[in-house]
């Protein structure tokens, strides 16, 4: 055997060239077999039933698209912390399913984050001229004195009119404008005449065939926003109307009095100061935090501050009794300190929801409430990155105050001690859910999707667990508390108290007060975007309101209130 050797040896020596040329060859053919395999391997996984690449990239992103978005997504899988194949939720009966329905139900749960981005692409003028945005005409703007005196931005290469709209809609204005292609400018009230329609006649920068405005002219838009929304002067947010406070200066220290007293004025000078209360009494600005000694939790009637403002005759500035109240953008710091629980609980508690039922905007306020972070049955990259950290902890860690599930199993529920189950009305729920299997976490599902055949099955397949989730843990649930949705939002601070309480927490009513002012955190859709038309036929509500009346009767069986009455049929 040597012998040989040595031959092949002495043969390289003499002749280097060759050596060279068989080691190159040799690499270029292992480099082939390899891409092969790679392609091979890619082709039969989801075919053969292997491991679906798909399921991989459920680590960053809940379920991933099937529609041909696979090459790409492995690298926002969390490679520091790689986990088991996530638990999916859906219906019970669907989890089994097999074939072409497993394969719908993949496509209907997928990640549609950039559906929202192709959508606007498509938008038109006359597109928004459909109840969400009017046009209004083109009137003269100069740098000197704007039509528009709210906030500005410019984009020269992709400005489209949807886009301005959306902005200034989300800071709450009335109106929107764009000028020269590629300007947008928001306000309350247009300051400036109208001219030709002739002098608007520059096509937007992003949106070729619209017109966004032109020289020195604003095509100006009237933004049909929700009535929240509409509450708002700029980038601050109208709290009210509040009597005076016993002793003003432990309440709001901050104070001075401002010639030609505006709105804007205020907010501007309590902006500066790092508070998030700007509130006018006449021509005094005071400042603060919401305190017990000023909670804002016993609302006046406005006409009591219809006192006008010197500075601008369409505000009210308020007077010596009755104040005026703004929330700046100043962020309220005294909730904003999470962290892990310092000893690990031995009791699991649960934060149950039919998927679009509020669940994770509840996570918010209950983190911000007791300085805990809450965990989930799941595994979401996208929560994860936005701050919730508890979000890859193992659901049995027991380092988190809570832990979030859609599961509704007779198993699954046992598993925890006690429970918080949030329900919403199924109406709502419904659409919610939808638009975030299509749009995302705060995105929209698109009118193809609301108009095509996905919408009608849905509906089948998620009203009836809308029901049986709730009728599964009222049931099984060893301990469990309900909390309806639509009760949160409208007594915060008593409902979230109460939840509080029930995690077996003490109650600091700063960090209450703190929530109340930072309740809506990055979950909440924008006012501007909402369906013109009811989406549910005659015989989906039927069959949804007698799902309603059975999970009514079920709570009042375990001497629980029942649904709210939005919910009943006899309420519509």
């Amino acid at each position: 055997m040597a012998r040989p050797l040595l031959k092949i040896q002495r043969y390289f020596r003499r002749k280097p060239v060759r050596f060279f040329s068989f080691i190159l060859l040799y690499l270029t053919a292992g480099s082939l077999v390899f891409l092969h395999s790679g392609f091979v391997g890619d082709n039969s996984t989801g075919a053969n039933g292997g491991r679906d690449p798909l399921v991989a990239s459920e680590m960053g992103n809940r379920v991933a698209s099937s529609d041909g978005r696979r090459v790409g997504m492995m690298g926002r899988v969390f490679k520091e912390n790689r986990r088991p194949t996530p638990r999916r939720y859906g219906p019970p009966w669907m989890k089994g399913a097999a074939g072409k329905d497993s394969h719908d139900w993949r496509a209907r749960g997928g990640d549609y984050t950039s559906s929202w981005n192709r959508a606007l692409k498509g938008r038109n003028a006359k597109d928004l001229d459909d109840g969400r945005a009017n046009y209004i005409g083109c009137y003269i703007d100069n740098t000197a004195k704007r039509a528009l005196r709210g906030v500005s931005f410019f984009d020269y290469k992709k400005m489209t009119v949807f886009r301005c709209q959306d902005n200034c809609a989300e800071r709450g204005y009335l109106y929107s404008g764009l000028e020269f292609g590629a300007e947008c400018y928001c306000g309350h009230k247009i300051q400036a005449p109208n001219v030709s329609e002739s002098e608007c006649n520059m096509e937007c920068k992003g949106e070729k065939g619209n017109l966004c405005g032109g020289a020195n002219r604003l095509s100006i838009y009237r933004l049909e926003l929700s009535q929240e929304s509409a509450r708002r002067y700029g980038s601050a947010i109208f709290k009210g109307c509040f009597h005076r406070p016993d002793n003003v200066t432990l309440a709001l220290p901050i104070s001075a009095v401002i010639q030609n007293m505006s709105v804007e004025k205020c907010v501007d000078f309590c902006t500066e100061k790092e508070l998030s209360l700007a509130v006018l009494a006449g021509d005094r600005c005071l400042c603060g935090f919401p305190t017990p000694h000023f909670s804002l939790h016993e609302m006046e009637d406005e006409e009591m501050c219809l006192h006008r403002c010197h500075g601008e005759e369409f505000e009210s500035c308020g007077n010596d009794k009755y104040f005026v109240v703004y929330q700046t953008q100043v962020q309220d710091n005294r909730c904003m300190d999470r962290h892990f629980l310092p000893t690990r609980s031995k009791q699991l508690m649960a934060l149950a929801s039919f998927p679009g039922a509020g669940n994770t905007w509840a996570r918010h306020l209950i983190e911000l409430a007791t300085g805990f972070y809450t965990g989930s049955y799941y595994f979401d990259g996208s929560l994860y990155n936005k701050g919730f950290k508890g979000e890859r902890d193992h659901w049995r860690s027991g380092r988190n105050v809570c832990i979030k599930t859609h599961e509704s199993g007779k198993k699954e529920i046992e598993a925890f001690d006690a429970s918080i189950v949030m329900i919403r009305n199924p109406y709502k729920a419904l659409m919610a859910e939808f638009n975030r299997k299509y749009g995302g976490h705060i995105g929209f599902a698109s009118q193809a999707h609301w108009r095509g055949k996905e919408w009608p099955e849905f509906v089948k397949n998620y009203a009836p667990w809308w029901a049986s989730h709730t009728l599964d843990w009222l049931r099984y649930g060893r301990n469990v508390h309900v909390v309806h949705f639509e009760e949160l939002k409208r007594e915060l601070f008593s409902k979230l108290k109460d939840m509080v309480l029930f995690l077996g927490l003490e109650v600091a009513e700063d960090r209450l007060l703190c929530v109340e002012g930072q309740k809506d955190g990055n979950f909440k859709r924008s006012g501007l975007r909402k369906l013109e038309y009811d989406p549910y036929t005659p015989e989906m509500r039927a069959s949804i309101d007698e799902l309603v009346m059975t999970v009514d009767a079920a709570l009042k069986k375990r001497n629980m209130a029942g649904v709210p009455k939005e919910y009943r049929p006899t309420s519509r």
